[in-house]
């Protein structure tokens, strides 16, 4: 298996090999008899297979593609998966396929799928190897043939699997899944891994009531640690213990992103983007083919930029130190993302701010203390990064989108990367205009011809259903959520209908109660501003 790292020439075919007490645990999922037949399509060194013919299993058939890891097992085929001819069916596919982007592919192997008949179908140079393995290996399946797969969970919700998503629903159910967050499973792989159970079945999507009743066992783990086989068996019991959750989601539907989240947060998650539709919208399908959203987002009403980035930011702040008139002058405040907690800012930073451009010798007569409280950090503060140009030793590194900054406009900030293990809420907070974020906080302005009001889309974005929806469709990893430009501009926003008098109402009635609430800081105005977005939302 590949993720997102450069690939080298050892390992063009994307391999990362699973350790044995995840094999041991995969295999153990099988509801095989031993004269099943089993076909591995990825070998590697042949932990499965090794392991299989521990346990009695010998009707097997493997694939592996680099000869380099030639084994002593007589069955397997060292050729490629993606091209080979197989006649037979079998009982169960089991193993850890290659995952590995279309632009890391070698160009044999680019070449060979865009002459597949499977790949031409379904996907295209937007789609990663690992899909075709997963396509091919169901048609490759029994009646009530088991797929047991390790992988990136990446494609269960991504715009460019939605054909395999489909084909998966339109031929089958998952029983189990498996989602491991920050758990190094693999060396060098941070992104998060799942394995799943899925069964092929012709019962498409208009399933009997029997069917559309199975649901889906879900375990995740979220702890950043090796996983042992005690582990994985209490997973699999669904024992409670420390950083694991468990859930039952009923089994997935075509055209939509597959979310390991529990039925009622799907439907509340569903019914806000449906409440953010555009009043024109284009198909669905064209919503997961060109990625264009149907809903509106907090990107169409607001600019968003990145904090300004000292380089070290102990250096500039200013820590009580006497001032002359242009010292004083020479400052500016800052928030940094600690001092940020739901709606409000609880402190603000002096931090010095001299405009590039000042000879060494001008800037000592100028600001003579600023000049004697930088001299301790010298050393350190030439040694920052520089952007491709020369910066002193007393200036910002980088000041991006510095004249948004400066607007006088009052203005939400979010701390740029927020760990969500142990809490259910982010830190959307409202600053006064002249304030600046540092590279750890991400700013976020009401554009100009943006009617709904500051607090309003303050107020929104500390909404429990905004959190709901970024854990699920954010750029989250490990139990980090990122708050770049790109994840925030794509939450969906709930704009106001100012023909509508009771929409009208509500807007005016949460800004005024959320201004109450940054006043006086009563957090019994937090419940009324719940209140009064679940009945713009219509939420029963």
């Amino acid at each position: 298996m590949e993720v997102a790292v450069k690939q080298s020439s050892k390992n063009k075919f994307g391999q990362y090999f699973t350790p044995k007490v995840v094999a041991d645990f995969m295999i153990g999922l099988a509801d095989i008899t031993s004269n099943s037949k089993i076909l591995e399509p990825s070998c590697g060194e042949g932990v499965f297979l090794e392991i299989l013919q521990k346990k009695g299993y010998n009707d097997l058939t493997a694939f592996e593609i680099d000869q380099d890891l030639a084994t002593d097992f007589p069955f397997v085929r060292y050729e490629s998966f993606v091209s080979a001819n197989i006649n037979d069916k079998f009982d169960l596919i089991i193993g850890n396929p290659p995952y590995i982007r279309w632009k890391n592919l070698e160009d044999e192997l680019k070449q060979e799928l865009s002459t597949n008949a499977i790949w031409n179908k379904y996907f295209n140079s937007l789609c990663d190897y690992l899909y075709i393995f997963i396509l091919k290996s169901i048609e490759l399946l029994n009646e009530n043939g088991q797929l047991i797969f390790i992988c990136p969970e990446y494609w269960m919700n991504t715009t460019h699997s939605i054909s395999l998503r489909n084909y998966m629903v339109q031929n089958g159910y998952f029983e189990e899944i498996y989602h491991f967050n920050e758990t190094p499973i693999f060396d060098k792989v941070t992104v998060s891994i799942v394995i799943f159970k899925f069964v092929k079945s012709k019962q498409k999507s208009d399933k009997t009531c029997a069917e559309q009743s199975r649901s889906i066992k879900v375990a995740k783990f979220y702890a950043n640690q090796k996983l042992t086989s005690e582990t994985l068996e209490n997973l699999h019991a669904q024992i409670p213990f420390k950083d694991a959750e468990y859930l039952q989601v009923s089994q997935f539907n075509t055209n939509e992103r597959w979310l390991l989240q529990s039925d009622e947060v799907r439907e509340e998650l569903q019914q806000l983007e449906t409440v953010c539709k555009k009043q024109n919208p284009t198909s669905l399908l064209s919503f997961f083919e060109e990625e264009k959203t149907e809903f509106h987002t907090i990107g169409e009403i607001c600019d968003i930029g990145n904090g300004l980035v000292s380089g070290l930011d102990k250096a500039f702040q200013v820590n009580g130190h006497e001032l002359n008139s242009a010292e004083k002058s020479a400052t500016i405040n800052v928030v940094k993302a600690k001092d940020l907690t739901p709606f409000f800012a609880e402190h603000i930073t002096k931090y010095i701010f001299i405009n590039n451009g000042l000879e060494e010798n001008e800037f000592k007569k100028t600001y003579p203390n600023f000049h004697t409280h930088f001299q301790k950090y010298k050393s350190d503060l030439e040694k920052r990064y520089q952007y491709n140009r020369t910066i002193n030793y007393w200036e910002w590194v980088f000041l991006r989108t510095f004249n948004l900054f400066s607007k006088a406009d009052k203005r939400i900030f979010v701390p740029c990367k927020e760990r969500i293990s142990n809490k259910n809420y982010f830190r959307f907070a409202l600053v006064e205009g002249g304030i600046f974020p540092t590279q750890d906080v991400t700013a976020i302005f009401r554009k100009p011809e943006t009617k709904e009001s500051i607090e309003y889309v303050l107020a929104y974005l500390n909404q429990p259903i905004i959190f709901d929806w970024l854990k699920c469709n954010g750029i989250v990893k490990g139990n980090i959520v990122e708050f770049s430009e790109k994840p925030i501009a794509s939450i969906p926003f709930k704009k106001i209908d100012w023909n509508n008098e009771n929409e009208v109402s509500l807007h005016n009635s949460i800004t005024d109660i959320t201004q109450q609430f940054l006043t006086n800081k009563d957090e019994k105005l937090l419940a009324k501003i719940n209140t009064l977005f679940n009945q713009l939302f219509e939420i029963k």
